[in-house]
């Protein structure tokens, strides 16, 4: 596929007297395109969300990465280091599935309004806490299509803190493929099969994908656990999944 000259640029979006900063990517070329919604790591919206971010709209897409830290910490972006993933942590606690499903909410809204998007073809993709929070993200009616990358703690707690999220698995209303390196001593494989369990159970189409000697973050090529061979493969995947917006 021929990648597409892009435009990018930082907005701003408001809700409830708060500010949410987004970094956008757009094709340069004119035309109609599906919105896809990009979802941090606990380390912010940093060079690897803005690379992502960039990447799908390279592909034909209007692509938005919205700062999930927004209200606790404004502007935050970090490396990943030891020290770095512990503040990450620090807001990543203080966050609520209902804020950040508003947020993201904000987000498909503000990508309505701009005559160059699909006003009916959206799709989001998270990492990590974003893996996370893509789960909960399918939820919204609005969502088509849903690309999770190791979300841990989908099967024992939600941000903010009541039923866990794979509970609402139910309310999912499109097709969701989800990421998992065998690696990856946070996300165990019980929790894997149970996630997949209840997607068999409410019959979301579905594809759960768990990599070989792949680690946590193996998508991000700044992180030791990047593994080339898993990322290309999920990266075709994606690709597969969001040509259903078109």
């Amino acid at each position: 596929m021929t990648e597409q000259a892009i435009i990018t640029t930082t907005v701003n979006l408001l809700q409830d007297n708060i500010q949410i900063s987004a970094y956008l990517a757009e094709p340069k070329e004119a035309g109609t395109y599906p919105g896809v919604v990009v979802l941090q790591e606990i380390f912010g919206v940093n060079v690897h969300i803005r690379d992502v971010t960039e990447r799908i709209a390279k592909l034909g897409y209007v692509a938005i990465a919205p700062a999930l830290f927004q209200r606790t910490a404004p502007g935050f972006e970090t490396g990943y280091t030891p020290e770095d993933i512990e503040t990450g942590r620090s807001y990543a606690i203080q966050t609520k599935a209902s804020e950040l499903l508003s947020d993201i909410q904000l987000a498909i809204d503000y990508l309505k309004n701009l005559p160059q998007v699909k006003k009916d073809s959206f799709a989001c993709i998270g990492f990590c806490f974003g893996g996370h929070v893509a789960y909960l993200a399918a939820t919204l009616p609005d969502i088509k299509a849903t690309a999770s990358f190791y979300g841990a703690g989908i099967t024992t707690r939600t941000p903010g803190g009541v039923a866990p999220t794979v509970t609402r698995t139910k309310e999912i209303p499109g097709t969701l493929y989800a990421f998992f390196g065998r690696e990856d001593a946070s996300i165990p494989p019980k929790q894997v099969d149970e996630i997949e369990a209840e997607l068999e159970k409410y019959k979301i189409p579905h594809r759960v994908f768990r990599y070989d000697g792949a680690d946590h973050g193996f998508f991000c090529d700044r992180r030791a656990s990047y593994n080339p061979k898993a990322a290309a493969d999920a990266w075709e995947q994606v690709q597969q999944l969001f040509s259903q917006l078109n």
